[in-house]
């Protein structure tokens, strides 16, 4: 009884994610392929939100699921966290996200391998991807009246951002601690005295400055003496 109890709850659950999907579908954007705009796609990425066609879900397959997981629309069960990640993103909401500095004149690829270098570089690479977006807008009227949120998706982006950020930070801080500090130049004069017929003289060990006998040499002179300048 508890096991067929499951099954219907399991299955009313089910209807409700389909009947949610379905919705979703029928937004202007949703109508067409996040990557290639293929019309009627039946495929999501669901931790990016997106709807996706069936040629473009093999790519984003082939990403990794630490990039992209991939589910059919009507053929897979969905999880109400799964659910939620695409109710809260869709493909308005990510094109704003990872096509955010995406080439004004930029046409979308059609060739397989185009389609796939297309893919990489925007949610792989993320050649495209806006870093300043912590919260993206709702731009469907169908959202209007909900509270915005940040989802998953997006709050991943910015933690990895932030960790980013840090791992710099410390790589900047470790660069400075191994640069050995510039040795102070000496800029006095190490004297010592030795008298000749009861006069001072100094004696420079590392440079002779002007003006650093001061009169010694006249003073010299008037004793019969020549200064030779000689250590």
């Amino acid at each position: 009884m508890s096991t067929r109890s499951c099954r219907e709850k399991a299955q009313k659950q089910n209807e409700q994610h389909q009947a949610i999907l379905a919705k979703l579908l029928r937004e202007e954007d949703n109508k067409y392929c996040a990557d290639c705009e293929a019309k009627g796609p039946r495929w999501a990425s669901w931790n990016t939100g997106v709807f996706i066609c069936i040629r473009c879900a093999g790519i984003h397959r082939n990403l990794g699921v630490h990039i992209s997981r991939v589910k059919s629309v009507n053929l897979d069960q969905w999880t109400p966290e799964q659910i939620q990640c695409m109710q809260e993103m869709g493909n308005t909401k990510a094109r704003l996200l990872y096509e955010a500095n995406l080439p004004e004149n930029f046409r979308r690829p059609q060739t397989d391998q185009a389609v796939e270098f297309f893919i990489r570089d925007k949610y792989e690479k993320k050649k495209y991807y806006d870093k300043n977006v912590t919260h993206v807008t709702s731009m469907s009227s169908s959202d209007a009246a909900q509270p915005q949120t940040s989802s998953p998706s997006l709050q991943a982006a910015s933690e990895q951002s932030k960790m980013e950020k840090e791992k710099e930070k410390k790589k900047e801080e470790k660069k400075r601690d191994r640069e050995p500090e510039k040795p102070l130049k000496s800029l006095g004069m190490e004297k010592s005295q030795t008298y000749l017929d009861g006069l001072p003289q100094i004696r420079d060990r590392t440079a002779w400055f002007p003006g650093a006998l001061g009169d010694f040499p006249d003073k010299l002179a008037s004793k019969g003496l020549v200064w030779t300048g000689k250590r």
